[in-house]
């Protein structure tokens, strides 16, 4: 059954609060009951006027600062909220007599279908209340405050949700920089792998991960993650940088600490830089074996047919740029059985808030021994299910 229309009209027109319709050269087309109620004049009286010739200011600041607010919102296509003005009602059974009387302008845009603004609603919320709490208060300057007191909370309840917009319009493009240098890893000739990277819910703390899997040209495999300190835009361009040149580094060395003994004097020199972690491993596959080095990196995972699992912590070194002088960094190397699974990400996949790690490397080993056999596409995203939202997290998986 087809549910009746709304009357959209009758709702503005019952509404409590005084409100107009406004285009965008602030002229009035049309009041609702309230407010024309307010400023005692009809409708007729009202449409077709220029707003600030309709509901006149005594305080000349008290108008400039509601035409700075309309004007905020056909700049931002915003919400804003205008400080409090004054405006005293005659009281119904007093003829002559005015009650002293606080307001609250708020101004809403109405967007066209090409997010231009058509209209603006302008709204008055009264808060004589709130102005006069506490009870009779005879000294206009506490008054004052309390009014200025109001008009910040407002004005910082704005910033915080443009600040909040803001925000979230750099991460969308800090996540789509980030994806066009994440892309899928190539086709390797004797291993599968997946890959998976997972955004932290919390705006502010997104895209410092990558990972890399790459087949080198002496048939070897390189397969590395990283993770930047800082977020948003900033670390998104460090983490393209570093993530090239370690890329490029492991196709040119001689193995996995030389190529982060060359990114960490690349770091030195790259604003952002310092203090990042990553690890580097090189696949032989004729060797059966994985060699590796860590630069203050969470170990990989090595998971046997077996259900055994190895973390790969004989060759950790500080994070990038840690050291007051550079030094050579550590390498190892370990077998793999035909079948093991090999496990690299980023901290977001191990650490919870008031946990210790030891307690994440645990419930990794744990889910690698119970399902470290599973299709390498389905471990993956079991794997980042088990991740924190509150930190992004990216996670490599290759069936050795």
């Amino acid at each position: 059954m087809r549910e009746p229309g709304i009357d959209y009209h009758a709702i503005f027109e019952a509404s409590p609060s005084a409100m107009l319709v406004l285009n965008s050269l602030l002229v009035i087309l049309d009041a609702n009951r309230s407010y024309q109620n307010l400023v005692a004049r009809n409708r007729d009286e009202l449409i077709g006027q220029y707003v600030f010739d309709a509901f006149p200011q005594d305080d000349e600041s008290e108008m400039e600062d509601l035409k700075a607010s309309l004007r905020r919102v056909l700049e931002s296509h915003d919400q804003d909220v205008a400080g409090p003005i004054r405006h005293d009602l005659e009281e119904p059974d007093r003829p002559g007599v005015f009650a002293e009387r606080y307001w609250s302008p708020i101004n809403a845009p109405v967007l066209d279908s090409d997010g231009q603004v058509a209209l603006i609603v302008h709204r008055l919320e009264e808060i004589t209340d709130l102005v006069r709490a506490g009870g009779p208060d005879p000294d206009h300057r506490r008054r004052q405050m309390k009014l200025e007191l109001y008009t910040r909370s407002r004005e910082l309840q704005q910033v915080n949700e443009r600040l909040r917009q803001t925000n979230a319009r750099e991460r969308q493009i800090a996540l789509a920089l980030q994806d066009s240098m994440l892309p899928a890893p190539q086709a390797l000739a004797h291993h599968q792998a997946a890959v998976r990277y997972r955004p932290a819910v919390h705006a502010l703390n997104v895209c410092g991960d990558w990972y890399d899997v790459t087949q080198l040209p002496n048939g070897k495999y390189a397969v590395a993650v990283g993770d930047v300190v800082g977020h948003g835009l900033a670390a998104a361009g460090v983490m393209g940088q570093l993530r090239s040149a370690l890329s490029a580094a492991i196709r040119v060395v001689d193995g996995p600490a030389s190529a982060l003994d060359g990114l960490d004097m690349y770091a030195r020199s790259v604003d952002g830089a310092l203090s990042t972690t990553a690890v580097q491993t090189i696949i032989a596959s004729a060797d059966h074996r994985i060699t590796y080095s860590s630069a203050g990196h969470p170990p990989p995972a090595l998971a046997d047919p077996d259900g055994t699992v190895r973390f790969l912590d004989q060759a950790t070194d500080p994070p990038l740029g840690a050291s007051m002088e550079h030094t050579p960094r550590p390498q190892a190397s370990t077998t793999y059985a035909d079948g093991a699974t090999l496990v690299l990400y980023t901290d977001g996949l191990i650490e919870r808030r008031g946990e210790d790690i030891d307690q994440g490397l645990q419930r990794l080993a744990d889910h690698l021994a119970r399902h470290g056999n599973g299709e390498v596409e389905a471990l993956a995203d079991a794997l980042i299910g088990l991740s924190s939202a509150t930190d992004d997290t990216a996670v490599v998986v290759v069936r050795l």
